[in-house]
C-alpha cells in the first residue's frame, strides 16, 4: 500500500491495519498533514493547525504504545480535528468569533475526552460559522470554508469543516454538532455521512446549563455509515454530570455489526413534510429516485405525512433557540462595543429574545411535544420516515445565506433550514445518507431517522442503503 493511499482507507479498515500493526500512527500522521498542506488553503476546512513535527512526534508516542502491546481504543492513532464549538485541552475554542479568548483550553469537552481516551491524536480544529449560527460555514477569524465538490459553493454548516476535511481526506472521522441540521446539512452538502443522534445519548458539557439545552447535541460524522456507527460508540455513554444524558449503552466499536435484513421494513417518505414548504428544483426528485433503492433492498415504502401545523412547528423553533442562544450570548447586551462585533444573525436572535414571557415559552414547549407526539403517531405505522436533508443544493459560498427558496422569500437567517427542524424539536436519531447529485454535479442527502433510541436501527437501514446507492464512490473533482 502506497502512502497516498492511506486517506483513502475507510476508518474501520484504518483501526484494523494501525491494530495489527501493517501501518505505523506516524504513517497515517504523514499522509493526512501530506493531505491537509496540498488541500487546506484551497479549501479552508482545518484551523488552529498544530505543529506538524510535534504531531508526527506524538503519533510516533502511540505506535511505541503499540508496540508494548497497548491499544486505547478503535480511535488509535487516528489524526482528529475539534470542530471549532468544542474545547480540546491545548487549543484555544475560537467558535468562529472575534470576542472569543485566544488562550487555549485547559480541558476537553466530553466527548471530545471519549476521543482522545480512544487513542485519536488531536491535531487541531475544524472551521464553524461564528457560535455556529447559520448553515454556511464563514467567519471574520478564519474566512470561509469550501465545498468540497464546488469550491465556489457553501460547505454548509455548521459543521462545514468536518464535513469538507472528510470528504478530502484529511481526516478519517470527525466531530460535529447539531442544532439545525448542523451534522445533516454540511454531510448532504460534501456528500458525506452524519449523524444527529438520540436526545441524550452522546452527553453534553457536564460544565454548561444541564437542564434546557435540550436542541443541540454533539456527534459523529464520516465517509461511510459503519465508521460514522462505530464513532458514535466511541462519544456515547452515560455520564452521571449530565442528568439527562441516555442510560442506554451501545456495543463497543469494534463489536458493531450493521449488516442486517431490512426486507419489510416500512419506511414513510415525507417528501417536503408540508405541502408549502419551499424545495429548489430537483431535490424532491431526488429522494424520490432513492426511493427505489430502499424498495430494492427490501422496504416497503409510503408517502406520508407529519401531523403537526407547519407554523406550530416553526414557531417553537423560533422561541425556544432565541431561548438558548439569547441566554448564551445576552450578556454581549450590556457593552455595545461588543455587541457591534457579533454576526448580525447572532444579533437578531439575541434582541429577539428579549421579547419572550413565560407564557410563550410555555406554548412552545406545548407545540414542541405536538411535534413528538405526531412523529409518535408515524411510528405506529413506519418504522421509520425520510426527507430531505436540506431545501436548497449548495449555494454561494459568498453568500451569507439564500434570500429565497423556489421563489419564496426568506423572512429569517434559517428558513431554508426549516426541514430539519421537526427532527431535532423530537430529539430523533436522525442520519444524513447520501441521495445523489443535481445539476452541475452538487450533492444532496435524505434524513433518515426512526424512533427515540433507536440510533442502532437507523444506522443498519442506512448501512444497507449506502451498499445499494453506489453515492459513495462519486469523489470530489480535485481528487478524481
Amino acid at each position: 500500500m502506497s502512502f497516498a493511499d492511506l486517506p483513502e482507507l475507510t476508518a474501520t479498515e484504518l483501526s484494523h491495519l494501525i491494530g495489527s500493526r501493517k501501518v505505523s500512527c506516524r504513517e497515517v500522521m504523514q499522509a493526512s498533514l501530506a493531505r491537509i498542506e496540498a488541500l487546506n488553503p484551497r479549501f479552508n476546512a482545518i484551523v488552529s493547525l498544530r505543529d506538524p513535527e510535534a504531531l508526527l512526534a506524538e503519533a510516533g508516542e502511540r505506535d511505541a504504545e503499540l508496540a508494548r502491546g497497548e491499544r486505547r481504543g478503535w480511535m488509535h492513532g487516528f489524526p482528529l480535528a475539534v470542530k471549532d464549538l468544542s474545547h480540546a485541552a491545548g487549543l484555544p475554542t475560537s467558535m468562529g468569533s472575534p470576542l472569543s479568548p485566544r488562550t487555549p483550553a485547559r480541558t476537553d469537552s466530553l466527548h471530545v475526552a471519549r476521543m482522545r481516551e480512544s487513542g485519536a491524536v488531536v491535531i487541531g480544529k475544524t472551521n464553524t460559522p461564528e457560535f455556529g449560527l447559520g448553515s454556511n460555514t464563514y467567519n471574520t477569524v478564519f474566512g470561509i470554508t469550501r465545498n468540497a465538490y464546488a469550491p465556489d459553493r457553501s460547505a454548509g454548516g455548521s459543521s462545514g469543516g468536518a464535513a469538507v476535511a472528510l470528504a478530502l481526506g484529511m481526516l478519517p472521522v470527525a466531530d460535529g454538532s447539531d442544532m439545525m441540521g448542523s451534522l445533516r446539512n454540511p454531510a448532504a452538502f460534501n456528500n458525506v455521512i452524519g449523524m444527529r443522534p438520540s436526545r441524550g445519548r452522546v452527553p453534553g458539557d457536564p460544565e454548561q446549563e444541564l437542564f434546557f439545552q435540550q436542541l443541540g447535541t454533539e456527534g459523529p460524522m464520516a465517509r461511510n455509515v459503519e465508521d460514522t456507527a462505530r464513532l458514535l460508540a466511541v462519544q456515547a455513554g452515560f455520564d452521571t454530570r449530565v442528568p439527562l444524558s441516555s442510560p442506554q449503552a451501545l456495543p463497543a466499536p469494534d463489536a458493531l455489526r450493521l449488516d442486517d435484513n431490512v426486507e419489510g421494513l416500512r419506511v414513510g417518505w415525507l417528501g417536503g413534510i408540508w405541502p408549502d414548504l419551499p424545495l429548489a428544483p430537483g431535490i424532491r426528485e431526488l429522494g424520490e429516485r432513492a426511493l427505489d433503492t430502499f424498495r430494492a433492498i427490501g422496504c416497503e415504502v409510503e408517502p406520508c405525512t407529519l401531523d403537526v401545523p407547519r407554523e406550530h412547528n416553526w414557531s417553537a423553533w423560533l422561541r425556544l433557540r432565541q431561548l438558548l442562544v439569547g441566554g448564551k450570548l445576552g450578556a454581549y447586551l450590556r457593552d455595545p462595543k461588543l455587541f457591534a462585533q457579533l454576526k448580525p444573525e447572532a444579533q437578531w436572535e439575541i434582541e429577539q429574545s428579549r421579547h419572550l414571557d413565560a407564557t410563550s415559552l410555555y406554548q412552545a414547549s406545548v407545540y414542541r411535544s405536538n411535534v413528538y407526539r405526531a412523529f409518535l403517531s408515524l411510528f405506529e405505522r413506519f418504522d421509520f420516515v425520510l426527507a430531505p436533508s436540506a431545501q436548497v443544493f449548495p449555494f454561494d459560498a459568498e453568500l451569507h445565506w439564500p434570500t429565497e427558496v423556489a421563489g419564496v422569500p426568506s423572512d429569517t437567517y434559517h428558513r431554508w433550514m426549516e426541514i430539519v427542524t421537526p427532527f431535532t424539536l423530537a430529539g430523533l436519531p436522525t442520519l444524513n445518507v447520501r441521495a445523489g447529485f443535481g445539476e452541475g454535479g452538487l450533492p444532496m442527502g435524505l434524513q433518515l431517522a426512526g424512533p427515540i433510541h433507536a440510533d442502532l436501527g437507523v444506522l443498519r437501514l442506512g448501512h444497507v442503503y449506502e451498499k445499494a446507492c453506489g453515492w459513495g464512490a462519486r469523489r470530489p473533482p480535485v481528487l478524481a
